[in-house]
C-alpha cells in the first residue's frame, strides 16, 4: 500500500494466500502483522484512556493481583521502558509440558509466579519487550471485563469499518476467517504451511490481522477519528523522557524517528512493515506471508523513495 494525502496510490496484493496456491492475494486479504500489531493495543489502552477508565500513569499493579513490579505504570509498558524482564516466552517452553495452548492470562500468571526481579528501573532505559505488550492486552481485558479480542472488536475495529482487521489465535473460537491468510515458507521451490503453535494464544504483542485496504483506514485514524481527542491521539508520538534527561525513540507502538515513525514485525510466516511520514502525508505498508528474508530491505527500499 501506497499513500500520498489520505488517497491510495497502489493498493494491491502479489503472490498467492497459502501453500495450496489456489488464491491470489489481494488488497482485501488479511494478513498476520506480528509485531505491528503492537500499536493496536496501544490503542486499545489509549480507548480506555479516553472513557475515563484508567490513566497513563496508574500502576499496573493496581490492576493486577499480586504484580511484583510495584513501581511500573502503563505508560511505561506503552514506552517500553517498563524494566520488566523480558521472559514470557522463556517462561512458557520451560512450562510447555504443562500448557497446551498459552493464554495472555497464563502468560501473566507465570511470570508473577517467577518473581523474577526488574532488570531495571522504570524509565531508566528503553528496551523492546514483547511482555509489555502482552501485560497492556491483559489490562484491557480485566478493565474492560471483556476478551481481547472482542474488545478490539467492539471499540476498535468495528467503529472504524475496518472489515477485514481482527485479533485471532489458537484460542479463537473460529478455526479460520474470511480473507484470512496462511504463513508459508518456500525451500528449494517446494511451499510448505507454517502453522502456529503453542505460544500463539497470547495477545497484545501480536494476533491482529489486517488487510492493506483495512490499512487506509488505519492510517487516516492517526490524523483524526472519532474515537480519540486530538491531545490523547498525539501521546502516542511523544518520545519518552528517560530518567537521565535523555529521550527514548518508543512511542505507543511506534518508533519515532527524525524523519517517519514506523513499525515492523515478524512471527511465524509475516514479515510486516509500516511508516508514516506525516510532514511529506505519505505511508507505506508492506505485509508479507512467505517467511520473506528480503521483505525489510524491500520496504526500505520503497520508503527511500516514497517516504
Amino acid at each position: 500500500l501506497l499513500i500520498k494525502d489520505g488517497q491510495a496510490k497502489l493498493a494491491i496484493g502479489y503472490g498467492v494466500t497459502n501453500y495450496k496456491k489456489k488464491e491470489e492475494l489481494t488488497a482485501n486479504s488479511s494478513f498476520r502483522l506480528a509485531s505491528v500489531s503492537k500499536q493496536f493495543t496501544a490503542a486499545g489502552i489509549m480507548l480506555l484512556k479516553e472513557k475515563g477508565r484508567i490513566s497513563y500513569e496508574d500502576l499496573v499493579s493496581e490492576y493486577i493481583g499480586n504484580f511484583p513490579y510495584e513501581n511500573v505504570t502503563i505508560r511505561s509498558l506503552l514506552n517500553q521502558c517498563s524494566g520488566i524482564p523480558d521472559i514470557y516466552i522463556e517462561l512458557a517452553i520451560e512450562n510447555e509440558d504443562d500448557i497446551d495452548v498459552l493464554s495472555t492470562q497464563k502468560a501473566i500468571e507465570l511470570i508473577i509466579d517467577e518473581n523474577r526481579p526488574a532488570e531495571k528501573e522504570p524509565f531508566e532505559k528503553y528496551e523492546y519487550s514483547n511482555t509489555n505488550y502482552i501485560l497492556l492486552a491483559r489490562l484491557i481485558e480485566i478493565i474492560s471485563g471483556k476478551s481481547f479480542e472482542d474488545y478490539m472488536k467492539d471499540e476498535l475495529f468495528e467503529p472504524l469499518g475496518m472489515e477485514n482487521t481482527r485479533v485471532w489465535n489458537l484460542l479463537s473460537t473460529d478455526t479460520d476467517f474470511t480473507n484470512k491468510c496462511g504463513g508459508f515458507i518456500i525451500e528449494n521451490g517446494v511451499y510448505n504451511e507454517v502453522l502456529p503453535y503453542s505460544l500463539d494464544g497470547v495477545a497484545g504483542d501480536g494476533a491482529v490481522f489486517s488487510s492493506i485496504n483495512d490499512f487506509l483506514i488505519w492510517d487516516d485514524f492517526w490524523y483524526e477519528n472519532d474515537l480519540l481527542s486530538e491531545s490523547n491521539l498525539s501521546e502516542a508520538f511523544k518520545k519518552p523522557q528517560l530518567n537521565n534527561g535523555n529521550s527514548s525513540d518508543y512511542g505507543f507502538g511506534w518508533v519515532i524517528s527524525a524523519i517517519v515513525a514506523w513499525h515492523n514485525g515478524s512471527w511465524l510466516a509475516a514479515r510486516t512493515y509500516y511508516s508514516r511520514n506525516t510532514k511529506k502525508k505519505t505511508s507505506i505498508v508492506v505485509l508479507d506471508n512467505s517467511s520473506n528474508s528480503e521483505l525489510f530491505d524491500i520496504a526500505e527500499e520503497i520508503e527511500s523513495i516514497w517516504n
